[in-house]
Parts: structure tokens; sequence; C-alpha cells
């Protein structure tokens, strides 16, 4: 049997918040609760352990260890106090997927309008996998993928599908 593409695999130990303000009102107050810079547009920021990602102009998606969720959401919303803002755990509303290796993009492009190839290493992108709302950026070995957990079957299917040797799926 041929090796796959690449590697699919579910994470189940990150949290996630979203937060949803006026960055340029915000943006230090989120850059010190959330002890990452402010990413520019479609990018995002990291210290190994943490991903902050731009998902549009006023709305940001800090990820981090599951453990971290509760004390980085009381920290965010205690220093948008005085703000309209928004800061609310979506961990258990996302499913979230490594798709690792070499061929990692053409799993990607099988299923992705987006030209994934043409975002920086920080990027972020925003855009569907065949007909799932999803975010997605670069991780060292390859990408991060987090879409609805509603559909995170379907995803875990099309990823695998997409991944698995001798598809001939044409890319998008």
């Amino acid at each position: 049997m041929a090796e796959a593409l690449a590697k699919i695999s579910q994470v189940q130990d990150w949290g996630m918040i979203q937060i949803r303000a006026d960055l340029s009102r915000a943006g230090d107050a989120i850059a010190g609760a959330a002890g990452l810079a402010v990413p520019a547009q479609g990018c995002t920021t990291t210290d190994g352990s943490r991903v902050l990602g731009w998902m549009s102009p006023d709305e940001l998606l800090l990820v981090l260890p599951k453990a971290e969720t509760a004390a980085a959401l009381a920290a965010l919303q205690d220093a948008l106090s005085t703000e309209h803002a928004l800061a609310l755990d979506v961990s258990d509303m996302r499913a979230v997927f490594r798709i690792q290796g070499a061929k990692a993009l053409q799993v990607l492009t099988k299923l992705c309008p987006a030209d994934l190839s043409a975002m920086p290493e920080n990027g972020l992108r925003r855009t569907r996998a065949a007909q799932v709302a999803c975010g997605i950026w670069r991780e060292p070995g390859g990408y991060v993928l987090v879409g609805f957990r509603s559909v995170g079957d379907y995803l875990r299917g099309i990823l695998t599908g997409a991944a698995s040797p001798g598809t001939d799926l044409e890319p998008r």
C-alpha cells in the first residue's frame, strides 16, 4: 500500500479564544493580555506555544494550550473591560486538524480554492475546504486547519481522502 501524501491528525489539547474589538483602540491591551503582538492583516504571531491570528478587521483568534484558556480569557476580559469588546472561549466550538508532511500543501490544494502556496510563513487564510468554512495557517512541517466542530467528522473525512495515495482529485 502506498504511503499517504500527508499525516492528518486531530488536535484535542488546544484552547481557542475569539476576540472581537476595535483593534486600533484595543490592540495594546490585547497584546499585553495575550502575551503576543497583534498580527498584521492575514497573519499570525506566535511564541511557539500560543498563536494569535488575524481573522478580520475586528477579530482575532488566540490559540493556546487548553490548560491556559481560563486564565487567558480572564486576563483578556479584564484588559478589555473599558472597551466595546468580546473575548469568548470557543474551544468547544472548533475542530482542529494538523496536516503534516512534504505534500501537505498538495492535500490542501485539492480541497481549497485559495492559493495557499502564496501564503507567507506567518500567514493565516480564511477559505473553505470543499464546502466548509475554515481558517488555515502554517506551522513547522505543515499546516493547521480550524473549522466548526459540527462538521469535524466531515473535515476529517475529506482531509483523509485528499491525503490518500491514488486520489485523482484535481487541485482547485
